[in-house]
């Protein structure tokens, strides 16, 4: 299955119309990550040496599933029945349940900090090419707790660690200098990109930053346009 159809394995899932803008805003994000960019296999999920994923913007997370469907961890014919009783597809993703799913998120700001902790370990079993992605949204920064991950990953040298900030212009105080300068005086390499464009996503997620934790800016669409 490809890209054309997430629209249809996201539009079998009914039921939380208020997270769909959520969902809609992350799409192409996870897609670019999940088709070209994360080494996670479906036939060896626990692989030690495979890439790590964390959504900790957990809300809404049919595209989520619906990625998740089209890379055959899931069954698609499971989407149509998901937060029933008796499916493993819950509003919030269930780290217990679902094949591929790395945490269990949906309580906002937890993400980073989880992805940090990931980070070191993986460094003390001597793992040091898996990457730790962390999708994260603009208002989910206003959590104090992701300020204390964005500094101690820029002062830990942490570059197997990215943070993906899908901004849809939904932080209720925003950011001086916008929302990369926030990682950057904390020694984050940053890009800036469309959120739309596969291909920008791809080279700001691939281009190396040695030495340094990646924060990528992924502008959508102002949440509610």
């Amino acid at each position: 299955m490809g890209y054309a159809d997430l629209p249809a394995l996201i539009d079998a899932m009914r039921g939380d119309e208020k997270h769909s803008g959520a969902a809609e805003s992350t799409v192409d994000v996870l897609w670019v990550l999940y088709d070209r960019v994360l080494n996670v296999s479906p036939e060896a999920p626990d692989e030690p040496a495979r890439d790590r994923f964390l959504l900790s913007k957990g809300h809404g997370p049919m595209a989520y599933y619906a990625v998740l469907a089209a890379k055959r961890f899931l069954d698609p014919a499971e989407l149509a029945g998901w937060a029933g009783s008796e499916s493993r597809l819950g509003y919030h993703p269930d780290r217990t349940l679902v094949p591929g799913v790395e945490i269990s998120s949906g309580s906002l700001g937890h993400g980073l900090a989880i992805g940090v902790g990931t980070v070191f370990g993986l460094r003390a079993q001597g793992l040091t090419e898996p990457k730790v992605v962390v999708l994260t949204g603009d208002a989910e920064l206003d959590e104090g707790s992701n300020h204390e991950a964005i500094a101690l990953a820029g002062r830990a040298s942490m570059a197997q660690l990215t943070a993906v900030v899908v901004d849809n212009q939904s932080a209720t105080h925003g950011w001086p200098g916008g929302i990369a300068e926030r990682f950057a005086v904390e020694g984050w390499a940053t890009r800036t990109v469309d959120g739309r464009d596969h291909d920008a996503l791809y080279a700001a997620f691939t281009t190396p930053h040695p030495d340094r934790p990646l924060c990528v800016v992924a502008v959508v669409e102002p949440k509610g346009s």
